[in-house]
């Protein structure tokens, strides 16, 4: 039988966060920057997302990236993010995964106690530690891109919720943050149906009354995630967060049809924006650990190192810490005789 394609990818999860890695397969793809390969992809090449992510091969809460040669004189690796409606500039879990892959696998020499790579995002450069020993990485800490606050307590209407303040930040990715309190949540893996229900409709009508674009990437704009923030329930902890994924578009009219998926680990970037929104309030400062906590009990550490300017904006510098672990190793191929090259997706869990 002759297939006409073959993906070789590593599975693996952050923190409980699903963050598949193509390693082979896709030899390079067009671009003079690792944002351009991303919008390539994106307007040329988007059935490998959709075929990745979507049924028979995916399901909803699922991440994927694709490992390109560096751009960048300074990257050892470059790599694209996909997820189920966007390419994301920036994502923690995605980098976890992507680092401990190259490393575990032997792709990138891994050095003990530690290796130090850069990895080339969309958003930019991003400089990681991997802590390592007898051959595994037991800890990925990485230097993310600035972090800013662009709206605290911006007044929104929701229908069905009324009027919600909430914040708007870039870590990577622009979220809108509101606090799980006002709607009776404890942010448990019980709540999942209402979090999303609830984080989907907020980041619905935040995304049009509150317009964002990154002042030095043009090319990311708009809120595209939401994040509901609450008290922890570990001691060690400082809050808690359950970040809610698009797996669909959202219509008013039909209530039915909100779709996402739970973050399952504690979302890096978001991690990120909440450091960026607790710095501007004066509750965060620098060098000082912010343990965040997600709906699986899990934690990623995260620090403000410096200051700093985005375009207009008071920016932080953050850098977070978690780990990941390889779950498998697949090849995915597509037979041409298949009915569905692009995938699917059906109305009982998407």
């Amino acid at each position: 039988m002759r297939f006409s394609s073959m993906i070789h990818a590593v599975d693996a999860h952050a923190c409980g966060e699903p963050g598949r890695v193509i390693v082979g397969g896709v030899l390079d793809v067009p671009g003079a920057t690792m944002f351009e390969k991303m919008c390539h992809l994106r307007d040329h090449g988007d059935a490998l997302r959709l075929r990745m992510l979507r049924e028979p091969r995916g399901y909803p809460a699922a991440n994927c990236n694709v490992i390109l040669p560096p751009t960048h004189p300074d990257a050892d690796a470059g790599f694209v993010i996909m997820e189920q409606v966007e390419y994301p500039g920036m994502s923690g879990t995605n980098t976890i995964c992507v680092a401990t892959v190259l490393l575990e696998t032997g792709m990138i020499p891994m050095r003990e106690p530690f290796t130090e790579l850069t990895l080339e995002t969309p958003a930019g450069l991003v400089r990681v530690r991997a802590d390592c020993e007898q051959g595994k990485v037991r800890r990925v800490t990485f230097r993310n891109v600035p972090a800013f606050a662009v709206h605290l307590d911006a007044p929104v209407e929701v229908p069905h919720l009324g009027t919600v303040p909430v914040d708007v930040a870039y870590g990577g990715m622009f979220y809108v943050i509101a606090e799980a309190a006002r709607f009776g949540l404890r942010l448990t893996p019980d709540e999942g149906r209402d979090i999303v229900r609830i984080g989907e409709m907020i980041k619905a009508a935040a995304r049009e009354q509150l317009p964002v674009t990154h002042p030095e990437q043009p090319g990311f704009t708009g809120i595209t995630i939401a994040q509901l923030s609450g008290a922890p329930a570990a001691g060690s902890a400082h809050a808690r967060n359950a970040v809610v994924v698009s797996t669909g578009t959202l219509d008013w009219n039909r209530p039915a049809t909100w779709t996402g998926a739970l973050d399952r680990s504690p979302c890096g970037t978001g991690t990120c924006a909440k450091m960026a929104t607790l710095h501007a309030r004066g509750r965060l400062p620098l060098e000082r650990d912010f343990h965040h906590e997600g709906v699986l009990g899990t934690v990623f550490t995260g620090r403000l190192v410096a200051e700093t300017t985005v375009g207009q904006y008071r920016a932080v510098v953050p850098t977070l810490s978690g780990q990941a672990w390889i779950t498998g190793f697949s090849s995915y191929v597509l037979d041409p005789s298949d009915p569905f090259p692009d995938g699917f997706t059906v109305g009982d869990i998407w």
